[in-house]
């Protein structure tokens, strides 16, 4: 894998060549493949899917699904049991939707952690309130992990499901998922995956991990914005019902309420979809098994230990997550708030993410309200690693305060 040729595929680094951008975590850039794929739709082969018999939108079915054929290699899953969303909340509020409408009972308790994205917390939140389902917090570990010995000891009769990510937005840090399943199904668990800052990062077999629903968005990993996917496992989708009702996604229905679904995963993607951006997601999904997600891995490792490894040495910040293994790095700087930082930063050129990062809760576990993130892709250098570590050393009280004037 050669990063100085896959960075010509990315039309931004020659149209902004001093733009240095390490906020991957919430969204990347796109290769041409994705570009010209989504252009072509708009200047040559508009229409709409599986509701038109002429040319061009039978080409656009086959296109469409070739996607979801694509994303089921991808994670090692069944096409049927991918699911089209508009992004990754969309994904989780339909878990949350079918868990409260249809799988779980009131009183009955699902487990998390309080340094969930937004989006794994706030639907269930509502499910707590409407419902009566409890949420109960695991205990992390420092560098985000979960203990099997905590979730064990977390478990009750009324535990029913846990919804965590695989990576934290945050934290980082890969979760046993595979383990945490085992002792989940051991107890008849369900278990739901926020995917978001994994599947585009490193190879993921949902057979191998036994999860039984895994959400992800195609922005983070070169796609589209406004696609997001659900994989749920074929025999708990036959159990769900659709979080949206709309065009498409019914054989029949008639004034006396008689209502027919079409078949798993038709019934769950009600309306016009993004069309464009699951097309242009097929090839963004096919562009990056190109390189090859354990290449990809392997290089995003080796480029994460080299920043860490500078940042750990510097005296006017402290690494809040230095001991996670993946994933995006957090640090504050002594003195300066993280938003002061974030702009200083700004001011050379370098594009980081400042605040709570949709996960208000991590400031009960890390005692912090905001935070600097840095968060790496494919498509970062060593290079820009140094100019971001030369630039975060200069970051002080009266630097960042002088970088708004």
């Amino acid at each position: 894998m050669d990063v100085n040729i896959i960075r010509t595929d990315f039309p931004i680094f020659s149209n902004n060549a001093n733009y240095i951008y390490f906020d991957n975590a919430a969204t990347t850039f796109k290769p041409k493949c994705v570009l010209e794929r989504i252009k072509n739709f708009y200047e040559n082969s508009t229409s709409n899917i599986h509701r038109g018999e002429y040319l061009i939108a039978r080409e656009n079915n086959e296109l469409f699904d070739q996607t979801r054929t694509s994303l089921a290699r991808l994670i090692n899953c069944k096409s049927e049991e991918i699911i089209f969303t508009f992004n990754t909340t969309q994904g989780l509020n339909q878990i949350a939707y079918s868990f409260g409408e249809n799988l779980l009972k009131s009183g009955d308790v699902i487990l998390t952690t309080k340094i969930e994205h937004a989006s794994s917390l706030l639907p269930f939140f509502r499910l707590e309130k409407k419902y009566g389902i409890k949420i109960k917090y695991i205990d992390v570990e420092e560098n985000g992990s979960i203990s099997l010995d905590k979730l064990k000891k977390s478990i009750n009769e009324r535990t029913k499901a846990i919804v965590i990510a695989h990576v934290t937005n945050t934290l980082g840090g890969v979760r046993p998922i595979k383990e945490i399943c085992k002792v989940a199904h051991n107890h008849n668990m369900l278990v739901a995956i926020d995917g978001a800052q994994s599947v585009p990062h490193m190879p993921i077999d949902v057979r191998d991990l036994d999860c039984d629903f895994m959400v992800f968005s195609g922005h983070k990993m070169c796609g589209p914005d406004g696609v997001g996917i659900l994989f749920g496992k074929y025999n708990l989708l036959e159990k769900m019902d659709p979080l949206l009702m709309g065009g498409y996604m019914s054989y029949r229905f008639q004034t006396d309420g008689t209502l027919i679904l079409k078949s798993i995963p038709y019934r769950f993607e009600a309306g016009t979809p993004n069309i464009e951006g699951v097309i242009g997601l097929g090839a963004a999904v096919d562009y990056l098994m190109e390189i090859g997600m354990s290449n990809i891995y392997r290089y995003e490792q080796k480029l994460r230990k080299y920043l860490l490894d500078r940042l750990v040495n510097l005296k006017n910040i402290k690494v809040l997550n230095q001991n996670s293994d993946t994933g995006p790095i957090l640090f504050s700087a002594y003195g300066v708030i993280a938003l002061d930082a974030a702009s200083f930063l700004s001011s050379r050129g370098i594009a980081v993410r400042s605040g709570d990062h949709c996960a208000k809760t991590l400031n009960e576990v890390i005692k912090k309200s905001s935070t600097v993130r840095i968060s790496l892709y494919f498509y970062n250098t060593k290079d820009e690693i140094d100019k971001l570590v030369d630039a975060i050393s200069d970051i002080s009280v009266e630097s960042a305060t002088g970088s708004y004037f």
